[in-house]
């Protein structure tokens, strides 16, 4: 199953998405939040459109938001890739790298973003996102993650180069939560149509490829992470969790960093493509 949420910011109306065509979920939830994805909600929905219960919606002219309302949480993975780690001078951790983003920083995929105040050095990051389902603690096995998820996402994790590494006193957060630095979507597609560890990320610059890798590149797989994760922290419906971005970013020092004008997409197979114009703060 696909979700996505159609409208404007704050105002969005829970989807479901069939061959192409949305239909509207708001006679059967408020939002796509962390209730409906804990409460069987993504059933629920399959039934009612099974059953011919939920009206088409006319998306052609709609903002698409993101799939998800705000998470209580946002979590990244650093450094998860091998060559990504390389290219930023680093070597491949031997544990999870946690940061976390605020959680206002989810937007739309499609939003524009606002380079931020004083920034030279805006970066792109494609990335695999995964969303919690069910509440997880204390996990006995990464066998036990997979159940735990309510599906899967693209997701842009946006940083500020020097925010993050020269003004951060070692915490990386101040240049991974930038307003609207985590483009979401546009759809999320429920576990059973995802194999997490055979997906295509690629992203471009102004038409020109950057980023193209494979989540078989992955040091650590979104079992792994998950269950890492739940030794140290609770993870709540709806968390979002960004899984780590491939090679081919402006840090690595090969491209320039983003400027007010620059247009990045990305995509990560079968969930979806993005696109972001970038403004002037």
């Amino acid at each position: 199953m696909k979700f996505a949420r159609l409208g404007a910011v704050g105002a969005e109306t829970p989807a479901i998405v069939d061959g192409g065509t949305f239909y509207s979920l708001a006679g059967l939830t408020p939002d796509l939040d962390a209730d409906f994805w804990s409460s069987g909600g993504p059933a629920r929905a399959a039934a009612a459109l099974a059953a011919g219960e939920l009206p088409e919606m006319d998306a052609a002219n709609l903002r698409i938001g993101a799939p998800i309302t705000r998470p209580s949480s946002v979590f990244g993975i650093g450094l998860n890739y091998a060559a990504h780690a390389a290219e930023s001078g680093a070597e491949p951790p031997i544990a999870p790298i946690l940061f976390q983003k605020a959680a206002n920083t989810v937007a739309g995929p499609n939003d524009a973003v606002a380079i931020p105040r004083g920034s030279t050095k805006t970066d792109w990051e494609v990335e695999l996102g995964v969303v919690i389902g069910t509440r997880a603690s204390y996990l006995e096995s990464p066998s036990d993650a997979l159940s735990h998820i309510a599906g899967f996402v693209t997701v842009n994790d946006l940083s500020e180069r020097t925010f993050q590494l020269e003004g951060s006193g070692g915490q990386w957060s101040k240049g991974k939560s930038c307003a609207g630095f985590c483009p979401t979507g546009p759809f999320l597609v429920t576990p059973e149509h995802v194999d997490p560890g055979n997906l295509r990320l690629r992203s471009w610059v102004n038409g020109e490829p950057r980023q193209d890798s494979t989540t078989q590149d992955l040091i650590f797989d979104v079992a792994t992470i998950i269950h890492n994760l739940s030794q140290y922290l609770v993870l709540e419906p709806g968390d979002l969790i960004c899984t780590g971005t491939p090679e081919g970013v402006a840090l690595s020092g090969r491209f320039p960093y983003l400027k007010a004008g620059d247009v990045v997409e990305i995509e990560v197979s079968g969930l979806g493509r993005q696109r972001q114009e970038f403004i002037q703060a």
